[in-house]
């Protein structure tokens, strides 16, 4: 999580607790990670099944059949079992470091303090509610609109979280000036995971809303309201932010970057706006000085004034004193903990137990303190030759997409120079930072873990502010180095690579190339092709929102991208729920694109070896089921039901056959015949 929200794209690797929290829970000693699953696993696919019908159920069949899901997960996947291992890694570092050991640097004891702290329990329960007392002191005493803003920029200062109570405030890229750095402000202060969760009216969508005010009503009850008091105030609460739902945007609309862009004067703002205090809002958040800035959500800012004006303060002093509990729960004691598990995780994602409370913790660390833990993991875990293998396969993904525009028939040789030369402007970012991140004034104690988690995102929100107003700095990673994950950023027009990511089973420099090509290679491809998905394709080389297509080749890009929106939207996410084609359009193209991208690639690096067969497997066929063996996963209802509400990826079996039966090379490699449900026609391709 990082307080910039930027115009990034990435892969999304599923497989984790999507909102557990940290809980007092038995800890248990350190234990070395299993051993991982091999880029092709022979032992995952079901050789029963017919990849010419589903080769989703071919590749990974056997694997979904011998991985349940375990209990304190809402899905699992092989991503999610290299997730496991590496937090196991990142776990015996942080007891290397523990509070008491000599020797240490100041990241070490920074890092080993902080995880100290989270699992110091006994503290933690001592404390209780009372670690929220000063924040409700200063809630009970608002007496008006000042006040409350005071409160919320309180909040803001010291809480780096996604859904921020009220409205965000963030330093970001401008996006038609890449070399400057600028205000945002965005729409946000929802505690269901989208506005839809409010404004929809089938049943199933109005027991979930009843289901959200019961477990506020219990947080109300955490913090000492009667029963009755509890219930009223929940009721307040699901109001207050259904009238700020109803100004939202929907997650497609915010796809389009020019729908989120909106630099306007700071008297604007205060027309919109004219109750909230922006000056002295702006001041305690440290930029007073800003003339102008981003209103992402004009909309969303006129329904915030909607209920300014008309929503009593008691009201509000519910609707902060229930958002300053949410945020806070994961550094809070096990009622708070358990509450906010049994609703956010287990209800709205189907997880059965919560995480043991040493993941949580190695979590926190990661999110707050990423460069100090990432600084000792690549140390430990990270080698110049896998950063230089990595390399060589970016530049050969990219190498095949440049010969691909040059081949493209359909794209005029003006929109090909300027895709050539953005495509020779990407930065590629592997591994981790050339220049670590300086966390010397972050204060960390052993014995507070709300007071260090405050201070460390105080720090964060602070370094961040303060870019507002000077030019870009380039260079800077947001994406931690031990991140499982990766991503394109098209303001910045680079790509990202992590340590995290680069291990088996997602790159193994032991296995051979087609399954490497087809995992690794297609997640180079699948980020090289966000640059010129729907979305990135709106940038230019330098990060600039710019339309460089020639309106027949821009219209030519809509007409082969609409093939994919038909062709996911068919697709049964779960239950009654279908895939929503135009929110996940971005990650389909980058999907296709990625794995045509690796093919050539492969093709080039392979060309007069001659590898052999294995496995029962041709080349070809590897480099396919090494590519779907990325996907192995298996999710439970509840979450595929909320991911497909609010999530840009599709489900992984889609990731896979959506992909290859759109490729005429897949068909080729296991002798596919028309009509098959694995070739589609016509087949959609964009790049």
């Amino acid at each position: 999580m990082r307080l910039t929200i930027r115009i990034a794209c990435g892969l999304l690797l599923l497989g984790a607790t999507l909102t557990a929290q940290g809980s007092a829970r038995p800890a248990a000693t350190a234990t070395p990670p299993v051993p991982y699953t091999p880029s092709l696993d022979p032992m995952a696919m079901d050789r029963t099944a017919d990849p010419c019908v589903d080769f989703y159920q071919f590749a990974c069949g056997g694997w979904m059949k011998n991985n349940p899901i375990p209990p304190d997960q809402t899905s699992w996947s092989a991503y999610g079992k290299m997730q496991d291992e590496n937090r196991a890694l990142l776990r015996a570092l942080l007891e290397q470091y523990a509070p008491g050991t000599p020797g240490r640097s100041p990241n070490q004891q920074k890092i080993g303090d902080y995880y100290g702290a989270c699992m110091a329990e006994p503290e933690i329960e001592r404390r209780g509610a009372q670690a929220l007392a000063p924040q409700m002191a200063g809630i009970a005493k608002i007496a008006s609109i000042t006040d409350l803003a005071a409160v919320v920029a309180d909040s803001h200062r010291t809480m780096v979280v996604l859904g921020p109570m009220l409205f965000s405030l963030r330093a970001e890229q401008d996006s038609k000036d890449s070399t400057e750095t600028i205000a945002g402000i965005d729409q946000s202060g929802l505690g269901l995971p989208d506005r839809d969760y409010y404004l929809k009216d089938d049943e199933r969508s109005v027991a979930l809303r009843t289901k959200y005010a019961e477990h506020v009503a219990r947080v109300f009850q955490l913090l000492g309201d009667a029963p009755a008091v509890a219930s009223v105030n929940a009721q307040t609460v699901l109001r207050l932010e259904t009238g700020l739902a109803t100004g939202q945007m929907s997650r497609v609309e915010r796809r389009n970057p020019d729908s989120t862009y909106h630099r306007l004067p700071r008297a604007k703002l205060k027309e919109i706006a004219p109750s909230w205090p922006w000056d002295a809002y702006f001041k305690q958040m440290g930029i007073p000085q800003i003339a102008d800035l981003n209103i992402a959500a004009p909309g969303y800012f006129t329904a915030l004034e909607r209920q300014l004006t008309s929503v009593p303060l008691n009201d509000w002093k519910a609707y902060l004193r229930w958002h300053t509990a949410r945020l806070a729960a994961p550094y809070l004691s096990d009622a708070f903990v358990d509450a906010d598990f049994a609703f956010f995780s287990r209800t709205l994602a189907g997880a059965q137990q919560l995480q043991p409370r040493w993941k949580r913790c190695v979590g926190r660390v990661d999110r707050h303190l990423g460069e100090a833990l990432g600084q000792v993991y690549v140390e430990k875990y990270f080698t110049a030759d896998t950063r230089a293998r990595t390399l060589r396969m970016v530049q050969q993904v990219e190498a095949a997409m440049e010969d691909d525009i040059k081949q493209l028939a359909w794209m005029s040789a003006e929109t090909k120079a300027e895709a050539i030369t953005k495509l020779r402007g990407v930065t590629n970012k592997i591994g981790h930072p050339e220049r670590w991140r300086d966390y010397s004034s972050v204060a960390i104690t052993a014995g507070d873990f709300i007071g260090d988690a405050h201070n460390a995102m105080a720090f964060e929100v602070s370094r961040q502010l303060v870019k507002i107003g000077k030019p870009l700095v380039r260079g800077e990673w947001y994406l931690s180095p031990p991140t499982v994950n990766a991503n394109y950023d098209a303001q910045m027009n680079e790509i990202n690579f992590p340590a995290g990511q680069l291990q088996p089973p997602a790159f193994d420099p032991n296995m051979d190339d087609a399954p490497n090509y087809g995992n690794t290679g297609a997640t180079i491809g699948h980020e090289l092709t966000h640059g010129f998905d729907d979305s990135g394709r709106l940038f230019d080389a330098k990060g600039n929102r710019r339309d460089w297509w020639t309106p027949a080749d821009g219209a030519e890009f809509e007409r082969r991208t609409s093939c994919l929106v038909d062709q996911y939207s068919s697709y049964v996410a779960v239950d009654d729920v279908k895939v929503n084609g135009k929110l996940t359009l971005g990650e389909n193209v980058a999907d296709l694109g990625g794995v045509i991208l690796a093919y050539r690639a492969w093709v080039a690096e392979t060309t007069g070896k001659n590898p052999p067969a294995k496995d029962g497997l041709s080349p070809l066929q590897r480099f396919f089921v090494g590519y779907a063996q990325s996907w192995c996963a298996n999710t439970r209802p509840e979450a595929a039901r909320m991911r497909a509400v609010t999530n840009a990826h599709s489900p992984e079996k889609y990731r896979a056959n959506g992909v290859v039966s759109n490729m005429p090379e897949f068909a080729e490699a296991f002798a596919c015949q028309a009509g098959q449900p694995m070739i589609r026609q016509p087949a959609c391709k964009v790049w």
